[in-house]
């Protein structure tokens, strides 16, 4: 397992908080449009469906955060497209593409503000999320396994905060939910990190069509309170 040193601790902390400003608050992860539809109704259905988010979504973003963070970690960024690429292929929904890139391109924004570094011009007009994310933190000296948390956490706290404007649930369950959840995002970090010097078409490529299927359909939507 990687080790952080105490300026990694920080750093990590900071990819990881809500409050960058780099455009998660405006999305709820797929969370409004599964409430609208009734999937969700209830603090037991907010924990599956963050658990499914997390395991589909989520695993695919912690690895190619976790690839990106290695490959700029060595200084070599030649096969990003080839990530960017691999990325898509496991997006299905155009919707969900067009977040992905535009979360992309305001957290490059954010890092180049903040942090600015020479990697960040590499990444092209509009990067996906997860692909920013690993090279924001090998910028900040951290490895494979610290980018996949830190895109885990983000990911999966966003969508959780979401569920007090579109559910009537107590803040407080919520959170015990995302309590219970720390082991599960740790060991899928340590996944992610494993696969990140592998074969770009190795990584996992795990599907979830209702998530694909409700953002295009609530991309259509007249009323909506998120982006996604």
């Amino acid at each position: 397992m990687e080790s952080l040193g105490s300026g990694g601790q920080a750093a990590l902390l900071l990819l990881a908080d809500g409050r960058l400003p780099a455009g998660g608050y405006a999305h709820s992860g797929g969370l409004e449009p599964a409430v609208a539809a009734g999937r969700v109704a209830d603090v037991a259905g907010l924990e599956r469906f963050l658990i499914g988010r997390v395991e589909t979504a989520g695993s695919i973003a912690a690895a190619f955060a976790a690839a990106a963070c290695a490959r700029a970690g060595r200084g070599n960024l030649s096969d990003l497209a080839e990530l960017e690429a691999e990325l898509d292929a496991r997006i299905p929904s155009p919707e969900l593409r067009k977040v992905s890139r535009d979360l992309g391109r305001q957290l490059r924004r954010a890092m180049n503000g903040i942090h600015p570094h020479p990697h960040f011009a590499a990444l092209g007009a509009a990067p996906h999320q997860p692909v920013v994310m690993g090279v924001a933190a090998a910028v900040f000296g951290l490895g494979p396994r610290a980018a996949a948390l830190a895109i885990l956490h983000e990911n999966n706290a966003g969508a959780a905060a979401a569920a007090a404007k579109v559910m009537r649930v107590d803040p407080f369950e919520v959170h015990a939910i995302l309590a219970r959840m720390t082991d599960r995002l740790d060991c899928l970090a340590a996944e992610a990190a494993k696969a990140a010097d592998g074969p770009t078409a190795d990584l996992p490529a795990s599907g979830s069509p209702l998530t694909d299927i409700a953002a295009e359909h609530h991309r259509r939507s007249d009323v909506r309170l998120f982006a996604s």
